[in-house]
């Protein structure tokens, strides 16, 4: 799938045990749902796994941060020795939305994007894609205009860096290992 496209998996139209599993790239899980629309659930990564036994009458889509490859004939692997990467980034996203203030939310937020999702390369850390200021806002509980203003104030201190022509985004390390939530991250 490339960079922006979305799939709906309609849990009526697959069994009861399937799941889909990535194998190249990066998703984002969102509900489809009427009254939730766009809501982010997870960030999926190669070898993550998402049971559509365990989605919303509605289904859940699937959007493609990176160019994205996913088998829909996955066999579940029972979670990783217990362990669900949706339910994990949703509990992660619930603990960000309960921090007191939008700019330790989004400094939480961009950190843990680069400890899950990035890697440390040189004196930065890139997360290799992009999230809008609107779906930011959204994953942070504030406006768009409020996170384009954190952004921008974080960007003059020379902790975040947008390489144009690059679909990814730079961190400086002392950022992403001074967010709070770090340390349960």
């Amino acid at each position: 799938m490339p960079i922006g496209q979305s799939v709906l998996l309609d849990p009526n139209l697959r069994p009861g045990s399937s799941c889909i599993e990535v194998l190249e790239g990066m998703a984002r899980v969102y509900c489809p749902c009427e009254e939730t629309e766009g809501m982010t659930l997870a960030f999926l990564q190669p070898g993550d796994q998402l049971r559509t036994d365990r989605l919303c009458s509605e289904g859940v889509c699937v959007e493609a941060l990176t160019p994205l490859i996913f088998s829909t004939e996955a066999e579940s692997t029972g979670g990783n020795g217990g362990f669900d990467p949706v339910n994990e980034w949703t509990l992660q996203l619930l603990r960000i939305r309960h921090l007191g203030n939008a700019e330790l939310r989004l400094h939480a937020l961009l950190s843990l994007l680069v400890r899950r999702l990035g890697r440390r390369c040189g004196d930065w850390c890139d997360l290799p894609f992009r999230l809008t200021h609107e779906r930011i806002a959204e994953l942070i509980g504030t406006t768009r205009v409020t996170t384009t203003r954190m952004i921008s104030k974080i960007r003059h201190a020379d902790l975040l860096q947008v390489p144009s022509g690059v679909n990814c985004l730079r961190l400086a390390p002392a950022l992403v290992e001074s967010a709070p939530l770090a340390a349960a991250l």
